[in-house]
């Protein structure tokens, strides 16, 4: 569900950002290709985020007393 939610939302804010740029530098604003853009960068940062982090948390050691 996570997955389809951070989709919905990179979606989201991707077309409010394409579009603001699209106007500012005078590019013509397509529609599909922002959302196809913005979906794959939203799904790889959902996987890519967690598995970069849990790598560098520091390991619990355990000790005996």
């Amino acid at each position: 569900m996570k997955f389809i939610t951070a989709a919905v939302w990179s979606i989201i804010f991707g077309e409010i950002l394409g579009y603001i740029v699209s106007q500012l530098t005078g590019v013509t604003y397509s529609f599909v290709s922002v959302a196809i853009v913005t979906f794959i960068v939203g799904e790889i940062s959902m996987i890519a985020i967690p598995t970069l982090s849990g790598s560098a948390a520091p390991k619990e050691v355990l000790t005996e007393k």
